[in-house]
């Protein structure tokens, strides 16, 4: 049976009513979405976890799996590309698009720089605001770059794709733009995409594994500062190498190997704010970087497993209320987690909303409340060495 695309575009429509994520400040999403709906840009094959590895979804043969994984929620990307068994390319999440170019302000004559074309579909709703010839994407996939090209034509907007490395490049056309909307993440804002930017201008990017940034350059075009827009999790960086170690349980036995702990003791603490405060995870993504952090709760209640690319913690529940923590490696990460929990706590356990970012030539740092007076955390490159505590 065919699915009805037409009653799945109403039903995320009414949605994302439901959800407020049709702002008063930006009306033109909602027409935007209407006539670029997200079905025009997506390729005929689609994939889906099935618990152990990606499985295709073929819209030729199963037309009504494929729109369901397509229009599965407003907070679902639907994975279009599969790359040595990991996802490499994704339509990202209504919502999040939605909540993205919001935060981009665009206006009608801005030039628009899409770092990330993907399949198009971000570059099409840009440029339905900004006009025709205003939006310039780069993708560093010249397969996803071809594709992208076809599906704009299709879709009457006139977009400009180009083939390159984003992250080391100016935008097409060697002008500086009014805006940035990067799809993908990066851990440090490429100093190049400030450089960029108009004074004044603004960038909207996702940081790393989780959120979405808005910068505002400053009148000197020396640097950029704003605030953390929301939550959102992307596709990284193809440029970079990537981590030596992958997210969730597999990244973290992966670290750990046969490793026994280096340190044991109890913790008196219960964990069940790592699995379900979102604001307390952003916190703690900000205070000890490049730290994962996978948790699940059984019949002692919740336990976490943290670990970056060198080092590793466990805090397993026990049946009186408290946790055992173990750890190895250059950092005391379980240790460094806790501390900066408590930190967190101590600040009032501020909202992802009152953080933000600044980024200067020479060093990147997130702050609390105020940029100048606030609290403050560098930023470092993925890859950079922890140092030892």
């Amino acid at each position: 049976m065919t699915p009805d695309l037409g009653d799945l575009r109403a039903q995320l429509d009414a949605a994302m009513e439901r959800r407020g994520a049709w702002t008063d400040r930006s009306p033109w999403l909602r027409q935007a979405m209407a006539a670029l709906p997200r079905d025009r840009f997506a390729p005929d094959v689609l994939w889906r976890w099935d618990g152990t590895g990606y499985v295709p979804i073929h819209r030729a043969t199963d037309p009504d799996d494929w729109a369901r994984e397509l229009f599965a929620d407003q907070d679902a990307a639907a994975v279009t590309q599969v790359t040595a068994g990991l996802p490499s390319s994704s339509l990202s999440a209504p919502a999040v698009v939605a909540d993205m170019l919001d935060s981009l302000l665009i206006d009608p004559g801005h030039r628009v720089w899409d770092v990330g074309t993907g399949q198009g579909w971000s570059a099409a709703l840009a440029a339905w605001r900004a006009g025709p010839g205003r939006v310039v994407s780069t993708e560093v996939d010249e397969h996803l770059a071809d594709f992208a090209r076809v599906r704009l034509r299709a879709a009457g907007i006139r977009a400009t794709v180009t083939a390159a490395n984003a992250t080391n490049a100016y935008p097409p056309g060697g002008d500086q733009v009014d805006r940035i909307h990067a799809t993908y993440a990066v851990e440090t804002v490429p100093f190049g995409w400030i450089e960029a930017t108009k004074p004044g201008g603004r960038i909207v990017y996702p940081w790393g594994r989780l959120g979405h940034v808005a910068l505002t350059i400053a009148a000197d075009g020396h640097s950029a500062s704003g605030w953390v827009q929301g939550l959102g999790m992307f596709m990284a960086d193809r440029s970079t190498p990537a981590p030596r170690a992958a997210s969730g349980w597999s990244g973290y036995t992966a670290v750990r190997g046969p490793a026994e702990p280096e340190t044991e003791c109890t913790v008196a603490r219960d964990l069940l704010p790592l699995n379900e405060n979102w604001d307390l995870k952003f916190g703690l993504r900000v205070a000890v970087p490049h730290a994962q952090v996978t948790t699940s709760t059984g019949e002692n209640g919740t336990s976490a497993w943290i670990h970056d690319s060198h080092s590793w913690a466990a805090l397993v529940a026990q049946q009186d209320g408290t946790a055992l923590l173990h750890q190895g490696g250059p950092r005391r990460l379980g240790d460094q987690v806790l501390a900066a929990w408590d930190q967190w706590n101590e600040l009032g356990q501020p909202s992802r909303y009152d953080y933000g970012i600044t980024v200067t030539q020479s060093e990147q740092w997130a702050w609390l409340n105020d940029s100048e007076a606030g609290p403050r955390w560098r930023i470092t490159p993925l890859l950079t060495a922890p140092a030892s505590q």
